[in-house]
This record gives structure tokens, C-alpha cells and sequence, in this order.
């Protein structure tokens, strides 16, 4: 084992005058103390006394699948299957929705015009969009449609399991965004309060085989937007200048 170095009282003056001399010059780049860290409280449990339950009283939907019977899926490749026939499906399965008489008929009357395929002229089907969202390594399908009239879109992901088309998540609304992140499906949605909006995000669960609810929250978006003040009628408007209004 080396011998340790042996400071002498020379070796510790040397030592204590660079410390000053740092300290003079201002920060050094170390540590800062962030200010005094407040007190952990822990979580106050309330009502201990209600009785417990063991089923929810309302049905939210949180496993929400279906196999779409009739559709094949050649070579279990999702990519090989149209979106609009999937959609065709269940617009053709849901007349008291799209029917001539139905709140959502003119999505009905206008599949006829998907002839070009999704996301193409006046198609409700949006275009569709590819990604592994359950984890096996295969792309699984999301696509959207407008519920027409109105301002709803639909929005449902499909995989292939046991070389079955299945639906895994179902969900309509006002959408201002979609976007596919991990093995998630997040949805934005306008918030009846100014300035914040909701993002509800459901995540591929292995045991339920299903995408689940994960994150309902509403979050702000940016200041509240001001009303702009009227313009006062008491004085009429200028006259345009002749420079103006020779243009």
C-alpha cells in the first residue's frame, strides 16, 4: 500500500489562500442550494368508514374490443387490409347512426365517394396511419373518420390476433389533435374553459389486450384571450386618404 501524503502546515496555508482566492472571483461553477426544502405531507385518507365495493356503479368502457367479423387479413398484414371497408363495416353494422335518418347519415351517404380510397376528395375516412402499438413487433392500424354532419371524429386502432381483425380502442369527440406516442394514442380535445384543453391517453395493456385509459387530465394551453374592446360609433370612421384610395 503507497504511504499517504502528509499535509504539512506550509501544504494547508497554500490550500486555505486558493480557496479565498476562488471565493473572491465569484461563483465557482459548484453546488447551490436551492433554498429551503419544503415539509413531505402525506396523503389524508378520507371517509375511512364507506363500506367497500367491488364493482364501479357507471360502465365507462375501459376494455373496449371486438373482432370485425367478414374482413380478412391476408398474411395476419394488417397493410393488406382497407381502411375503408373497415369503416364501410361498421357504418353498414350501425344504421340507427348512419342512416338516412340517423345523426350521422351524411357519413353514410358520403362512403360512397371513398372510391379513390382513404383520405382522398370528399372520403370521411382519414388517412390511415401504421405502428407496432402492441408490442409484437407487427404494425397495427389507427384510423380516424368525421361523423358527419358535425364537428366528431372517430378514431379506432386495430391489430391482428389470432388472424382476426380486431378492434382494440373506440373513442369519438371534438378532437384538436391526435398524436401516437410509445404504445400510446393520445387525444387533445377543446375544453369548455378558455385557455386549457383535455388530453385523454390510452396505452396497450398485455393482459387486457386492449389499449386502456391511462391519463384523463385537462391541462392549459395558454393565456385566456382577451375579448377585444368595441370600437366607439359616436365619431364616424376617417375618410380614406387620396394616397390610399388611388392604389
Amino acid at each position: 500500500m503507497p504511504p499517504r501524503p502528509v499535509r504539512t502546515a506550509s501544504t494547508v496555508a497554500l490550500l486555505l489562500a486558493t480557496l479565498a482566492a476562488l471565493t473572491a472571483c465569484g461563483d465557482t461553477g459548484g453546488l447551490r442550494g436551492a433554498g429551503p426544502t419544503p415539509t413531505a405531507i402525506s396523503p389524508d385518507k378520507l371517509w375511512p368508514g364507506l363500506p367497500p365495493v367491488s364493482s364501479p356503479a357507471f360502465e365507462i368502457g375501459e376494455v373496449n374490443t371486438e373482432v370485425i367479423k367478414g374482413i380478412a387479413v391476408p398474411g395476419d398484414d394488417i397493410r393488406e387490409v382497407d381502411p375503408v371497408a373497415i369503416v364501410r363495416k361498421e357504418v353498414t353494422a350501425s344504421p340507427g347512426d348512419y342512416g338516412s335518418d340517423s345523426p350521422y347519415h351524411e357519413t353514410g351517404s358520403r362512403m360512397a365517394e371513398c372510391g379513390e380510397g382513404a383520405g382522398k376528395g370528399r372520403c370521411p375516412v382519414l388517412q390511415p396511419y401504421y405502428r407496432d402499438l402492441t408490442g409484437d413487433g407487427r404494425d397495427d392500424l389507427t384510423l380516424g373518420f368525421r361523423q358527419l354532419p358535425g364537428k366528431l371524429t372517430a378514431v379506432r386502432v386495430y391489430t391482428v390476433d389470432k388472424h382476426r381483425l380486431t378492434q382494440v380502442m373506440a373513442w369519438e369527440d371534438a378532437m384538436s389533435g391526435v398524436e401516437l406516442a410509445g404504445r400510446s394514442v393520445i387525444i387533445r380535445s377543446p375544453s369548455e374553459v378558455a385557455g386549457y384543453e383535455y388530453r385523454l391517453q390510452w396505452t396497450w395493456d398485455r393482459q387486457q389486450k386492449a389499449m386502456l385509459l391511462t391519463h384523463d387530465e385537462m391541462l392549459r394551453t395558454g393565456p385566456r384571450k382577451k375579448t377585444p374592446s368595441p370600437t366607439p360609433t359616436s365619431a364616424p370612421p376617417p375618410s380614406p386618404s387620396p394616397s390610399a384610395s388611388g392604389r
